[in-house]
């Protein structure tokens, strides 16, 4: 099996689809393994630790993939990248089909089979793929550091010659994956902590880490799907939400949210209205932006501010701490593969029957999987 990495071209993404570690391993399974000269250089892996890995290094783009079976990417591939996709290789990447365009159909013209990181099924089995998850630890800890930045008050209670400070307040919505590392980050600063979320099996992990669980008659075991996702509520229970929310947001300093759904726009939980009655200099950080943003004045891409209070709207957090992003990314990578390889030998086997291929399969043999 002939494995391919190309450095990464969208504007501001530093991380790497493996890393040297990764490659040793797949090296040492009997794996051929092309690196792009500096795809690992901006998450601080050089061309020299991937040859001591025993990667080979291609000059260029056409180089890498000549004769691969695999090309790992962390985005999906440029509309100038396609060209270099051969017939039947399969392309393991983060690629988000619903904001594609027309990509999809073009990798099925090519008859390329392509496993999208981001369809990883939240199963037992899968959970060593999950790069949705690996990325969004990264991106709960960075939020609150950006947060933390940007407040005109420092987070922990501190006693000085000067006189005491008081603690700060964190709300975290949504305690998923991210919000649970930016409650966790969030106390490690110093911040008093409260989180909300409408899935009951969440307060009990907030509550592991120190922090409050603000409670709400639309906690439910209905609010969450099978895999451990919420649910869309309907419009009575959105609106006790906004309600809890907004008797809960006036009062904090720092505001994390992370809530989303999966397939659709983030849900609406800060109104504008809510906005104008917080406190000036308190600060919310967005992580849901790229989807439409858990707050109604959230611009993507964007700091904005509203009657003093700054909305942060940041983009691909994760590639901002692209030495432990890659890392974590290319473990999941590395795992998938592993899952990918036949137990007879180092062959390559994308079967759309098997449980964790089939649900991650967007193309393959000339057709479009998505449903």
């Amino acid at each position: 099996m002939r494995i391919s990495v190309l450095t990464e071209r969208v504007t501001g993404e530093q991380r790497v689809a493996l890393v040297p570690e990764n490659v040793a391993k797949l090296v040492k399974s009997g794996a051929v393994v092309m690196i792009q000269s500096g795809a690992g250089s901006r998450a601080f892996h050089t061309d020299d630790a991937y040859r001591v890995a025993g990667a080979s290094i291609a000059e260029t783009p056409e180089g890498t993939v000549a004769g691969a079976d695999v090309i790992a990417k962390v985005q999906r591939p440029l509309p100038d990248e396609l060209s270099l996709l051969s017939a039947d290789v399969t392309l393991i990447c983060l690629l988000q089909a619903q904001s594609a365009g027309d990509l999809v159909e073009r990798l099925a013209a090519q008859r390329v089979s392509t496993l999208a990181l981001e369809r990883v099924p939240r199963i037992t089995r899968a959970q060593s793929m999950d790069v949705l998850s690996s990325q969004a630890t990264v991106a709960g800890y960075k939020a609150v550091l950006l947060g933390a930045a940007a407040l005109p008050r420092l987070l922990p209670m501190m006693t000085t010659a000067a006189g005491s400070l008081t603690p700060g307040k964190a709300f975290v919505i949504g305690a998923g994956v991210a919000g649970l590392q930016a409650i966790a980050t969030a106390r490690r600063l110093g911040a008093i902590v409260s989180a909300f979320d409408v899935r009951p099996a969440a307060a009990e992990q907030v509550q592991s880490l120190g922090a409050t669980f603000v409670t709400s008659a639309v906690v439910s075991a209905a609010a969450e799907d099978k895999g451990g996702y919420a649910k869309a509520q309907s419009q009575d229970d959105a609106a006790r939400t906004l309600e809890t929310i907004g008797a809960h947001i006036v009062s904090q300093d720092l505001v994390i949210t992370t809530a989303a759904i999966p397939g659709r726009a983030a849900p609406r939980l800060i109104t504008a209205e809510m906005v104008h009655r917080m406190k000036p200099g308190a600060v919310i950080v967005d992580l849901a932006a790229e989807t439409g943003g858990n707050c109604e004045l959230t611009e993507f891409g964007a700091d904005v501010v509203v009657n003093g209070v700054t909305i942060m709207g940041p983009r691909n957090l994760p590639a901002t701490q692209p030495f432990h992003a890659s890392q974590m990314f290319g473990r999941n990578v590395l795992t998938l593969l592993q899952h990918l390889t036949s137990k007879e030998g180092n062959t390559l086997v994308v079967d759309p029957e098997d449980e964790i291929t089939g649900a991650m399969l967007v193309t393959h043999a000339g057709q479009i999987r998505l449903r």
